[in-house]
């Protein structure tokens, strides 16, 4: 832009923009707060099942114990119901495999939603992105409309264009995630 804009029109310039962003800044953070909430739902979810998962854990462990102690028993002293000892190991089989096959779907369960934790973590980082630079855009607009300097509304509009990038990824699902800026900034 050439830099002997009016003062007038580069207010104009810094209003419009000013709105736009606010206006784009305020529909992304109903969208992130949605996906904060789904997030701690995943999260919810993939702690309440690890629980369950561990809990079928410990009471294979228990029904295990019972079989071996039961065998050791019917070892240990010969003929003394035998019958009953032997259908209790039966028993205590067919709950080990009962088991076994719950911890194996549990833990499918809760990988599931720790794998939707972490799709649902990936998007609040672009929001969180889009935030901080659209937040460096307006304030660098500030600046830009108390000195009347061209170059820092270009700035701004830099900050803006990623902070609109990043933003619409969040809202589409695009997969564009920087993960050196969110590294450096985790």
């Amino acid at each position: 832009m050439p830099e002997n804009r009016t003062p007038r029109d580069m207010g104009n310039l810094i209003g419009i923009t000013v709105a736009l962003l606010s206006a784009f800044m305020a529909v992304t953070k109903v969208k992130d707060d949605n996906i904060v909430q789904a997030m701690m739902q995943a999260k919810s979810d993939a702690v309440d099942t690890w629980s369950e998962y561990q809990s079928k854990k410990i009471k294979q462990h228990l029904v295990e114990m019972g079989r071996n102690q039961t065998r050791d028993m019917a070892l240990l002293s010969p003929g003394i119901a035998k019958d009953s000892m032997e259908t209790q190991i039966a028993g205590y089989l067919i709950d080990i495999r009962k088991y076994e096959q719950e911890e194996k779907a549990l833990q499918a369960k809760a990988k599931a939603f720790e794998s939707r934790y972490d799709e649902l973590n990936s998007r609040d980082d672009q929001f969180d992105l889009s935030d901080a630079a659209l937040s460096i855009s307006l304030g660098v607009l500030g600046v830009a409309a108390l000195t009347r300097k061209i170059w820092l509304l270009g700035l701004s509009w830099s900050f803006g264009a990623f902070g609109l990038l990043m933003g619409l990824a969040g809202l589409l699902g695009w997969t564009i995630h920087p993960d050196w800026l969110v590294k450096l900034l985790s």
